[in-house]
Formats: structure tokens, sequence, C-alpha cells
């Protein structure tokens, strides 16, 4: 089940190309500009993040707000990412050296580029590679953070699938916006409304002004994709809340929405496209029936050895013996062993590439040459072929996966609430003020 989409790297997902006089930053003195229950955040990673981010609109700096509206919003940021960091090791949530290579071989490919070459731009911005790492660790601890919630908190009902399928609210299109959150905390005060009101609407005022949505998010919204001027891409109505959806339909494409009340603060969207969805109907499913055996490869049977053992089933077979009892004598696949090597009926793609390349080259009743995949040695033989209709399976399935989106989001939304009115923070930073209590997520 897709719980969650792909990782969300914040000010890390792409790496800008530096300016030719790009130099790096002077270092001052290091100090406390936030207590976060027992940590702290240090102005040189309040820096770091700063230079990260006017670095990445380096090619567009009238984009950003004033340095210290900046500052505000990062050091909220990073108040939230402290919170969840500690949150997360309480939790038992942790990750590897591995895990870290992978999401940084993530941001690479973003950014169409080796590795190797990643850590090069990234130094030549004047960014410590080591730091930089360190902030892809902790994104990617936030993210399993994210699923252990969504894991443990939301469950989706049969009754909810079937009202979404049999209402008619699947295939309706897509919707492309961009979002902007003034937040609340939770038990909000009158005032704190009325000052999230106020922000809201001074949004709105700036904007119907002339000033472009992408530097409107930056400078006044609450939701993790800020820095990224709150565009949230192509997303299907059912997972957006149904308020966002209907203020989408009365906007035209480019308009942008007067201030909307959620239960976590204020919205504005602006409608960037819509597309329709895809037709209903038919989805017929090529479906095979098979039976295999395995020659497995481990620490007593080298590939060499496990080769050999199916060269020799696979001749006995040739020659005549039965597929169904050679499986039962000799194969290695101790779950369809007694079965008689009964693989039951299965779309292309259930056991893998090598399995389902066998068996789409075959007529029913054919063998396979001996493959190999990363257990072991295998023949293939095909029993019969048949199309279904999975339109009906494949629905319930979309709805059940929107749903708990939905659900996940709200869910880490109210966690991230709920934490941070527990939570100790004294802000250090001169002129700021704490806002790191509203908002965080998006729709």
């Amino acid at each position: 089940m897709k719980i969650l989409s792909a990782l969300a790297f914040a000010l890390l997902a792409t790496v800008a190309v530096p300016r030719a006089d790009a130099q790096p930053a002077i270092q001052p003195l290091d100090r406390i500009v936030a207590v976060v229950d027992e940590d702290v955040v240090l102005q040189s990673e309040l820096d770091s993040q700063v230079n990260a981010v006017t670095t990445q609109y380096a090619s567009n700096p009238s984009q950003l707000p004033p340095r210290d509206v900046l500052e505000r919003q990062l050091l909220s940021r990073l108040i939230v990412q402290k919170l969840q960091i500690a949150r997360a090791a309480t939790s038992g949530v942790k990750v590897s050296d591995a895990d870290v290579d992978q999401a940084m071989t993530q941001i690479a490919r973003q950014n169409n580029m080796e590795l190797s070459q990643l850590r090069g731009a990234i130094e030549s911005q004047g960014i410590d590679f080591n730091r930089f790492r360190e902030d892809v660790a902790e994104q990617v601890v936030v993210q399993r953070l994210r699923q252990r919630i969504a894991q443990s908190r939301v469950q989706v009902s049969d009754a909810e699938i079937d009202s979404l399928v049999r209402n008619g609210k699947l295939n309706q299109g897509q919707l492309h916006i961009g979002y902007i959150l003034v937040g609340l905390p939770d038990g909000a005060t009158p005032e704190q409304v009325d000052e999230a009101h106020a922000k809201a609407t001074e949004a709105k005022q700036q904007i119907d002004a002339g000033m472009d949505f992408t530097a409107a998010a930056i400078r006044y919204s609450n939701a993790d994709n800020a820095l990224q001027g709150g565009d949230l891409g192509w997303r299907n109505r059912n997972e957006l809340p149904p308020p966002l959806v209907e203020a989408a339909d009365a906007l035209p494409e480019g308009g942008v929405s007067a201030p909307i009340r959620g239960p976590n603060g204020f919205h504005l969207i602006k409608l960037i496209g819509k597309r329709d969805g895809g037709a209903g109907g038919e989805k017929l499913v090529t479906e095979y029936k098979a039976r295999h055996i395995l020659a497995r490869i481990d620490e007593l049977n080298d590939d060499a050895k496990a080769r050999a053992k199916i060269d020799t089933v696979r001749a006995r077979v040739a020659g005549g013996e039965d597929f169904e009892a050679v499986a039962r004598e000799t194969s290695d696949d101790d779950t369809t062993k007694a079965l008689g090597g009964d693989l039951g009926w299965f779309p292309v793609d259930s056991y893998g590439a090598g399995v389902g390349e066998a068996v789409k080259s075959l007529s029913p009743g054919e063998v396979s040459q001996p493959f190999r995949t990363n257990v072991g040695w295998h023949i293939v033989k095909l029993d019969e072929v048949r199309n279904t209709d999975k339109a009906g399976e494949m629905q319930r399935e979309e709805a059940r996966n929107i749903l708990f989106q939905r659900k996940a989001e709200d869910e880490y939304e109210s966690f991230l609430r709920q934490m941070r009115s527990e939570a100790y923070v004294e802000i250090r930073l001169p002129g700021a003020e704490d806002t790191s209590s509203t908002g965080g997520g998006t729709p």
C-alpha cells in the first residue's frame, strides 16, 4: 500500500547552480538562537539553512522575503525538525548509512548528476558536505516517523471505501495548485485566530497587488512546502480537502482564493491547472497460471551447483517426466514444493521480472529454459493464460490509498501540533517571535 508519496527533502531537494562570485559565508561565533526541550538550535545551523535558501534563489532573489523574515521562517522549521528528531529517537526510529546513501543518490538524480558530482556542487557553494549529509539523514528519519505515525494511527474501513467508490468520486481528474497555510496552534485563542486571519488577508492583498504567489508563500506560509513556493504539484481531487477543491473549482486558471478557514489555520490556494481523470470501464489484466522449480543458491550450493541441478531437472522434464512430480521431488521452494510448484493465477509482475519474462514468452504447456533470479535458478511451466477484469479491485485499492493518504496527512498535522504544544521552546533570536506552534503540514 502506498502510504505516502516519495521523500520530501525540503531545502535539500534542489541544488542551485552557484554564481561565479559565490563565496563561503563568514562564520560568526556560535550562539544559541532557540532552546527546544533538552536540545538547542545554534546560529550556525540557522545560517546554514539561510545560505542554502539564498543560494537556491540566487537567480531570482526578489522571490525571497527580507532576511529577518526568512530567518524567522527557517527557525520555526528548525524547531519543529528538532522536536521530530527527538520524538523519532524515543520511538526507536533509526536509519542506516545505506538509507542515507540511497537518499543522497536520489537527490543527485533529481539534479541530473552523479553522487560524486553532487558533492562538488554542494562544496562549490560554500556548504559543508558533511552537514548537508546530516540534514538529509534527518529528513529520512522524519519520513520514517511519518510512516510510523500513519501505520499506528490510521485505519480505513471497508464502509469508507464502499462510500467513495459508490459515490462515483474516483477518476475525477487532478488539480495543480499553489498553497499557502497561515497556521493556528491547537486551542487557538480568539486573538490568535484574528491575527492569523489578518496575516492571510495581508498575503492575499499583496498577491492582488502584484506579488508573485511563490514569493508570498515563502514570506507568509507555515506549510512544509513554503520554501518551494507553495507548489503542491498535480494532486488527485480526492486527495485534497473538499473545501480546497470547491475553492479551486470556483477559480479561473491563475486565480487565487480568499482566505479559507480550516482546522489547522487559514488557507490560500492558486489554481495553476486542471486535467480530466482517466476513463472508467473495464481494466483487463492478463494473468498466468504456472508451476516452477527452484534450485536455490545458498551457502551450501553456489551458482554453478544450482545451475547444474536445474539443467538436470529440466532434462528430466524434457524427457517426458511429469513437471508436478519432479517439482515435488526436487524444488527448493518450500512454499510451492508440496503443491507441485503451483504458483496459482498471478499477473506478470507478481514474482519479479525473471518469472514474468519467462511466462510471457511461453505458450500453454511449454517449459522455459533455465533462468536466474536473486534466489537461484528456475524453470517455469505455463499452464493457462486469461484476461480478467480488475476494475472493481483496482477502484477499491485506489480508494483505499486515497483515504489512507488523506488521513495520514491529517493525523501527522495533529501529531505535530500536539507535540509542539507540549514542548518547551525559548526563542533567543533577536526580534523573532515564536511561530513554530503553527501549521506545518500540507493538504
